[in-house]
């Protein structure tokens, strides 16, 4: 079946180049850009910097996502930015009651099991990679238990992620002790061994740091940008040939063919912009790989399926055999270790672990998604219109941070944009023009 372009499909696009020519345009003498003197809107710095804000944004917006196709919504996501990013930060320092604990309970494994069996749980400060792997594990449980609790004791998710918000606030300062504390450990540029019976383990430092901090080089980055546009060619064409051969509704095969070209156009545009100053920002790769993984589950597999249909309509998804609950718990774990992937990458960009990081952040995700079309109730929405509403959310306060616009016009211009994004979904909904799912 032939499909064709929406209002609402492009009008995401006109919104995000009205936005852009508006800065550009007001930014065009660099003497108006307060912070970033003669460097105006669309200078190659000011377009990597707006990359990695986009990309830390969007992560924890389609993380939002996947909580949002089967109807629920995540009020905690922001603190918990800030209490996963601040959990990993105080294990790489060794401060605080956190390393207090572990190192109370190496001694206790010591005491009882010997020093073999303690050598397999040192005591903080630990190598980046072990930080932030307990750190996210942390963060899996938390999420994976709210999910439990939403779903098991039919508690409303706003409820228990309201709740959620503030005891991740509450411990977020309780963890890092109300103070600001660096990324960088006292053994960055250093190997750290782990001695565990006869063997000798030696694991580098310095991985959350150099989240924002590394690039990729110019050709790697335009290799790889082939290589993905090659795998969305692939991946296009197996689901339209699926979709022909079970005689399902769909983009035809022209339509399929136009939607990647752009696609294609716009990786390679990116990548060749951030060449200009020192090549793709790490956060972006990150963010492009979990990116393409939730539409991969989305779009191309049973759990994905699923979620739409619970969104779509939970006593239809419960008759037709659907195991709600299992799926909706797992949609809170993944969310769970997207928002762990976000505070690492926010903690690095910032450089330090303070109290005010992650405020807010989930307000933003879920207003990236409102942007993009995505339903609040559950049912319709995709990765490719988040991003979009993400990045012209990140434009927007980017735009402002560079003419010197006062805060609480910031907050006041977002939360307009927010409004009218959602009245216009609501008019085309009414009208019925196009759908972005």
């Amino acid at each position: 079946m032939s499909t064709r372009f929406s209002l609402r499909d492009v009008s995401l696009l006109f919104a995000l180049l009205a936005i852009a020519a508006y800065f550009t345009y007001a930014l065009r003498d660099p003497g108006q850009a307060v912070f970033y003197e003669g460097n105006p809107f669309l200078s190659a710095r000011t377009l990597s910097q707006l990359v990695v804000e986009v990309s830390i944004t969007a992560m924890l917006a389609v993380g939002m996502l996947l909580v949002i196709l089967p109807g629920h919504i995540d009020l905690a996501a922001g603190s918990g930015v800030g209490l996963i990013g601040g959990l990993a930060t105080v294990l790489i320092n060794g401060t605080g009651w956190v390393t207090q604990s572990l190192t109370a309970f190496h001694e206790f494994i010591r005491a009882t099991f010997g020093p073999e069996a303690a050598a397999w749980c040192p005591p903080p400060p630990w190598p980046d990679p072990v930080a932030m792997a307990f750190a996210f594990i942390v963060a899996a449980v938390f999420w994976g238990l709210m999910g439990m609790l939403i779903v098991r004791q039919r508690i409303q998710a706003f409820i228990v992620t309201l709740g959620g918000m503030l005891i991740f606030k509450g411990l977020f300062w309780d963890v890092i002790g109300n103070r600001t504390i660096a990324v960088s450990g006292p053994s960055q540029g250093k190997t750290w061994s782990l001695v565990a019976g006869t063997e000798t383990y030696t694991i580098p430092q310095d991985w959350m740091r150099r989240l924002a901090t590394e690039y990729v080089e110019p050709k790697l980055g335009l290799i790889a940008a082939g290589v993905i546009v090659l795998l969305m060619l692939i991946v296009r064409m197996r689901a339209w040939a699926r979709r022909k051969r079970l005689a399902m509704e769909g983009d035809d095969f022209e339509l399929t063919l136009i939607k990647w070209m752009i696609a294609a156009q716009l990786i390679f545009i990116g990548v060749l912009v951030a060449n200009q100053y020192k090549g793709v920002p790490l956060p972006a790769v990150i963010f492009g790989a979990v990116a393409f993984i939730v539409h991969t589950l989305t779009r191309h597999t049973r759990f994905g399926r699923h979620l739409y249909a619970i969104g779509g309509n939970e006593e239809a998804a419960v008759l037709s055999g659907i195991r709600v609950q299992s799926v909706t718990v797992w949609a809170f774990i993944l969310m769970g270790g997207i928002v762990a992937i976000t505070g690492f990458m926010q903690t690095a960009y910032t450089g330090s672990t303070t109290t005010d990081i992650g405020n807010l952040m989930e307000l933003d995700a879920v207003a990236a998604c409102v942007i993009g079309g995505v339903a609040l109730k559950g049912g319709r929405g995709t990765v490719m219109n988040v991003f979009l509403g993400a990045l012209i959310m990140a434009t927007l306060a980017k735009g402002m941070s560079l003419m010197g616009t006062e805060p609480q016009q910031k907050y006041m211009v977002r939360g307009a944009v927010l409004v009218l994004a959602v009245w216009l979904n609501t008019r085309m909904n009414r009208t019925g023009r196009g759908s972005l799912a």
